[in-house]
């Protein structure tokens, strides 16, 4: 792997709508195979076909189509899923997994979004994971309003979340920033608001630290 032996293998990218994570997954999934990494991309909710057809539940429709604890369980259902039958397997495997969302999402959405108790979905996760966490977690921080903007241009018909309030999607902000001061270890936050190149180039250097 060219110097890379030793880097995180499984690497979740986090943030609020139109952040820009699928792209910038996708730019540091290049990066690591052409230094020979084995790299497997993935998403949440989905990466498995049962997964998948929940995600499709999940991220149509109107956002009162739902109740927030239904919508907490489909979550969780596709979670367990996702991490038997992918995300185990491809580390398992030798494979370096980067995933676009991930149980620190619950956390921010559901918790500080939907002000359900966060000690409750933490043991929740816990549940679903077992010894599992990612090595890294690169936060991509936009401001809401302009990520929102971003997103309308792209989300196609997946966009019950961002169809909520721009006051929601501050507090998602704000739980996602709370949950990194909290764990600095795993954590790094970038400035997702630049040229997608200088990003990239951030989101390398954050994980290579």
């Amino acid at each position: 792997m060219s110097g890379l032996e030793h880097m995180p293998r499984f690497v979740t990218f986090e943030g609020g709508e139109g952040a820009g994570k699928s792209t910038q997954m996708r730019l540091l999934a290049e990066r690591l195979q052409a230094g020979g990494a084995r790299v497997t991309l993935t998403r949440e909710p989905g990466g498995t076909l049962m997964a998948e057809r929940i995600r499709a539940l999940l991220v149509t429709g109107r956002p009162d189509d739902l109740d927030g604890r239904a919508e907490l369980l489909l979550m969780l259902a596709a979670r367990v899923e996702h991490v038997r039958g992918l995300i185990r397997p491809a580390l398992a495997r030798g494979e370096v997994v980067l995933c676009d969302r991930f149980a620190d999402s619950t956390m921010a959405y559901q918790g500080f979004g939907r002000g359900m108790d966060l000690e409750w979905l933490a043991l929740l996760n816990r549940f679903v994971l077992g010894d599992l966490l990612p090595e890294r977690t690169l936060l991509l921080d936009i401001d809401p309003g302009a990520g929102l903007a971003r997103a309308g241009r792209a989300s196609g018909g997946e966009n019950r979340f961002e169809q909520e309030k721009l006051s929601f999607h501050q507090r998602v902000r704000a739980g996602f920033l709370e949950l990194a001061a909290s764990q600095p270890g795993r954590f790094r936050v970038i400035d997702a608001t630049g040229e997608v190149a200088a990003v990239a180039e951030a989101v390398w250097e954050a994980y290579r630290s």
